[in-house]
């Protein structure tokens, strides 16, 4: 069974608008167009999403993604049966410390007392949390340094430059829901200059590339995210895909690769 662009985005949840862009970077193309422009993907493609999910859960950044499922001795099944491993390392962790939890709250409710070694069951340990670091890092890639890069900029921050910064991401969401308001246009100008604004916030945390900026607006239309909009989407539903769209002009016009 063949399936449009509009069919597969509802089905997998990935939107047309990341299906279009993956189509753009050569990660997951149609199996075929029609005369029409419509694109239709197949089994072969909906494996293939499948994959760049289970990856992107994982960490993986897009052109890493694209190195692994390019290559020619690439296994699926191998594939499958990694990300499987993986997934169930963290929910046994996940158990452990919903025990952990559980114990304490009958502990403090006095129904039964825990060890006082049982409080930090299941957390990492140092060795733990540098080895699942160095695992986060090598999914972005040996030559990225983001997570370091980001970890070293905020170590020292006080609670009031926490603050700062979240009013400043409060301030760029405002102006983007005013420019909505004025119906701009996501090159124009003014939409630019609020974008140009996010792109000097981002950089108080990590310095983004025209790959990255672009992904990190995706990401914004993913659910990890929705939180973040939360407070504007009442007005405003199509914040994150307003950013987004603008993101990829400014990274196109701006960033180099």
């Amino acid at each position: 069974m063949a399936y449009t662009v509009q069919k597969l985005a509802k089905i997998s949840g990935v939107s047309v608008r990341t299906l279009h862009f993956y189509d753009e970077i050569g990660l997951l193309r149609p199996a075929y167009v029609e005369a029409n422009g419509y694109r239709y993907y197949e089994e072969t493609q909906l494996l293939l999403l499948q994959q760049i999910l289970f990856f992107r859960e994982l960490g993986f950044e897009l052109k890493n993604i694209q190195k692994i499922l390019g290559k020619g001795d690439f296994d699926k099944i191998a594939a499958l049966h990694s990300h499987r491993k993986v997934l169930q390392t963290s929910i046994e962790r996940t158990k452990e410390l919903i025990k952990t939890i559980d114990k304490t709250i009958n502990h403090l409710s006095g129904e039964k007392k825990m060890k006082d070694q049982e409080m930090y069951h299941g957390f990492l340990t140092k060795k733990q949390q540098a080895e699942y670091q160095k695992y986060l890092k090598n999914r972005l890639g040996s030559d990225d340094s983001t997570l370091e890069e980001c970890e070293n900029n905020v170590k020292n921050w006080t609670k009031a430059e926490w603050e700062k910064s979240s009013k400043e991401f409060d301030s760029i969401c405002k102006e983007l829901s005013k420019a909505l308001e004025k119906e701009l246009k996501v090159d124009s100008p003014e939409v630019q200059g609020i974008v140009a604004l996010h792109h000097k916030w981002i950089k108080k945390f990590w310095t983004p590339n025209r790959e990255s900026y672009t992904g990190l607006g995706l990401g914004y239309m993913e659910f990890e995210w929705k939180k973040a909009f939360a407070p504007y989407d009442a007005n405003h539903p199509h914040l994150a895909k307003f950013l987004a769209e603008a993101m990829k002009i400014f990274a196109d016009r701006e960033l180099s690769e």
